[in-house]
């Protein structure tokens, strides 16, 4: 059974991709992306983004 990488994370897995996806994808700052899922109703601080990119952005570009 593969193991979740996320599973110690509060936040959903779907979120946590999101997040990433767009620091990665688009020219934003970890403090836009934090303004851009507070404006869809998802509460969270820059430094979750930064701890979700050096955690995931490797595991979400294979």
């Amino acid at each position: 059974m593969a193991k979740n990488p996320s599973r110690y994370f509060k936040n959903s897995p779907e979120i946590i991709q999101l997040g990433v996806i767009m620091y990665v994808r688009f020219p934003l700052s970890r403090h836009n992306v934090e303004d851009l899922l507070h404006k869809r109703g998802i509460d969270i601080c820059h430094e979750s983004v930064r701890l979700w990119v050096d955690r995931f952005g490797t595991y979400f570009a294979h």
